[in-house]
């Protein structure tokens, strides 16, 4: 009875297609062939996000959960459509989805014990991966693979009706860009590039072969390994066959393909920020990643920004200047090793824009995969911790996670003056300092900070000689303590503060975040302006950079331009500025910060600097600031032009308490020198004064 059963739907399937789908949908169950569901969801795999540096053409990385990317037909060689034809569906430019005789045929060799044939078309198997796409549960993706009749009449009824909304040539081109060729390689593209580092236009007869014989079981077809590689070279030349008896080839055609050689090995493209091909590109890539995560647009949560930000397709250019970022590795591999445990931090800011150009220190980004060395910390160290040097993939230069910041010294005496021409007093202020200053700030008698026998906060020069009578340029540029100190508490130390919050600095520390909390704990902040503050170097460059736009603050972005898979601008990580001092507050302001760097400015007289080499080394109009700490625990510098903001700390990241000597000599040359590759070659433009 089973046997004449079978052969009726073999005649059936070859004389009455209609009646031999009525036997598989009786086999299947009650329901019937007209009942089944026809409409197929929009298929949504996984695409390669390409992230690129501001030239838009320099890639420098790529993030995915599925190696996949989508290629249009037109761009894969007609020997990987043939390939496939002959490999999986001889019939496919002939049938309407579904190849009865050959179901048929399958279905009685199958029961008869025969070698298992599945029949389906290619059209069917794009159904069965766009159902396993598509599916909301695991549950679903199961089902929608399971060998059963019920599956394989549900795909028969979605294939007719693809059949009937695509034509062949989409049909083939969504499949090849859907099927897996085993090494996480997804999709023909990225077949292509893992086993021959080539675009699918460019494959051979025998290449495209080879992945066309692999779809079947990518596994057992694998010729990396031992026990895949003869089965993959049988396979790809049996459907080298099959394309010489279909007549896509010629007979020399296919014995010529025959002799190409097997290659063994993969092309894994690296994946995230770890694997990028050039080291120094990692920090950068890292900040793009948490500025991501961070967004609200790509998800309403962690999980679904990164499942985004792997599978959406994105083309992202960012706002990465190479020039700049090369400049500052080298000037940084200059002064400084790798392994070294203190660090030479770098972050470069374009004014009126706040997209970051260059993150760069003497760190690889990299997994500590055994290399580093203890930490600097002896009892960190005691108990096996070690450093971040020479591998970290701490966000050491723009702060986060456990990254609270360093103390950056006089560079923070910018927002004292800012504070202070927003109230009314002028750069020319002056204020008769001595080489000590005994304030009103109330602080812990037992500080060294404290006048002898007081309780009185008593901050003192660099050097003795630092004493006259000063005024914002001069004060400013010799970075006298006993002016600053003295103007902040004439303005009031809450308006310091309030200025640093809207220039940018976080107060990641929590320590800091109390003392600022409120402007009456933050008027007793009174070594606030000395930079007792924890910041990083991308904090202070885009502070500065507040200077050069004019008193725009824009707020730090990794972006310049983001697209989606379907070529839709996103307009995530634009320019997000807000006014926070006036135009030629800020005009003042900078014209004053002219003086620490060696430039002269134009509203008044400089008198002395800090660093004096900047300007004739920059050749452009330049302002800036110094900074130290008590006992040169750290060392930083931030020059700015026009065109770019570049800040630089020379810290120990791993233990603020460190006894070692932070060195300008080694920071200085390494801001300026960037700065001066940076603006090589662009015309001189001076610094607009105010009301201009």
């Amino acid at each position: 009875m089973i046997c004449g059963l079978l052969a009726g739907v073999v005649v059936a399937a070859a004389s009455f297609p209609a009646v031999a789908m009525s036997g598989l949908a009786a086999k299947a169950g009650s329901e019937s062939f007209a009942d089944l569901p026809s409409e197929l969801a929009k298929p949504a795999a996984p695409q390669v996000t390409r992230i690129f540096a501001s030239d838009g053409k320099t890639q420098i990385a790529v993030m995915y959960d599925e190696f996949r990317s989508d290629v249009p037909l037109d761009e894969i060689n007609v020997n990987m459509q043939n390939a496939i034809v002959a490999a999986e569906d001889h019939q496919f430019y002939e049938h309407n989805g579904v190849d009865l005789k050959g179901v048929a045929r399958a279905f009685v060799n199958n029961k008869q014990g025969g070698s298992q044939q599945g029949a389906s078309t290619l059209t069917m198997q794009y159904v069965r991966m766009t159902l396993a796409y598509t599916a909301k549960t695991p549950t679903e993706a199961i089902e929608a693979t399971k060998d059963t009749p019920e599956r394989k009449l549900t795909e028969m009824k979605y294939a007719m009706q693809v059949e009937k909304e695509l034509s062949k040539q989409q049909i083939l081109e969504r499949y090849l860009n859907m099927a897996p060729f085993g090494n996480s390689a997804y999709g023909v593209y990225a077949g292509s590039q893992v086993y021959f580092k080539k675009k699918p236009k460019d494959l051979t007869i025998a290449q495209a072969a080879l992945l066309a014989g692999m779809v079947k079981a990518p596994t057992a077809f694998d010729p990396t390994t031992a026990s895949g590689y003869p089965q993959a070279l049988d396979r790809r030349n049996y459907i080298i066959d099959n394309m010489l008896s279909l007549k896509m080839i010629t007979a020399e055609q296919a014995a010529t393909a025959k002799k190409e050689k097997l290659g063994k090995t993969t092309n894994h493209p690296g994946n995230g920020c770890t694997q990028v091909a050039k080291n120094n590109w990692g920090f950068f890539c890292d900040y793009f990643y948490r500025w991501w995560m961070t967004q609200s647009e790509f998800g309403a949560n962690t999980y679904d920004r990164e499942r985004q930000l792997k599978s959406g397709g994105y083309r992202i250019v960012t706002s990465l200047d190479l020039k700049a970022q090369a400049s500052a590795r080298k000037e940084i591999s200059d002064v400084t090793t790798d392994g070294n445990r203190n660090a030479l931090l770098l972050a470069a800011v374009q004014p009126g824009t706040g997209r970051v150009q260059a993150l760069a220190a003497n760190r690889k980004y990299k997994l500590d995969d055994g290399e580093n060395k203890p930490s600097s910390n002896p009892e960190l160290a005691a108990n096996g911790v070690k450093g971040t040097y020479p591998n970290t993939t701490n966000p050491i230069i723009t702060g986060g996670g456990d990254i609270t910041g360093y103390q950056a010294g006089s560079v923070f005496k910018m927002f004292t003056m800012v504070a202070a021409l927003e109230n009314g007093y002028g750069l020319d202020h002056s204020i008769t300092s001595g080489s000590t200053y005994k304030s009103g700030y109330v602080i812990d008698p037992s500080s060294d900070a404290a006048c002898p026998g007081t309780h009185f906060y008593c901050p003192r020069n660099a050097s003795a000689s630092e004493q006259g009578t000063f005024n914002m340029w001069t004060g400013f540029g010799k970075s006298v303590n006993t002016y600053f100190v003295p103007l902040e508490e004439q303005v009031g130390a809450d308006k310091v503060v309030d200025v640093a919050k809207r220039f940018g600095i976080q107060f990641r520390a929590g320590s800091d975040a109390a003392l600022v909390k409120d402007d009456a704990t933050a008027r007793t902040f009174g070594a606030f302006t000395l930079g007792v503050t924890s910041s990083t170097p991308l904090d202070i460059a885009n502070a500065y950079a507040t200077l050069a736009g004019d008193g725009m603050y824009c707020k730090p972005t990794p972006i310049q331009k983001i697209t989606s898979a379907d070529g839709t601008k996103v307009n995530a990580g634009q320019p997000q500025c807000t006014r926070v001092t006036s135009k030629d507050v800020a005009r003042e302001a900078l014209d004053a910060a002219r003086c620490p760097v060696g430039d002269q400015a134009q509203l008044g007289s400089c008198s002395g600097s800090t660093a004096p080499q900047v300007h004739s080394a920059v050749g452009h109009p330049v302002f800036g600031k110094t900074g130290t700490t008590d006992a040169d625990k750290t060392a930083a510098l931030v020059v700015g032009t026009r065109d770019t903001v570049v800040a630089g700390y020379l810290v120990n990241p791993d233990w603020s308490n460190h006894s070692d000597h932070m060195d300008h000599n080694i920071v200085n040359p390494a801001v300026w020198k960037t700065v001066a590759d940076f603006m090589k070659g662009k015309p001189v433009e001076e610094f607009k004064k105010p009301g201009e």
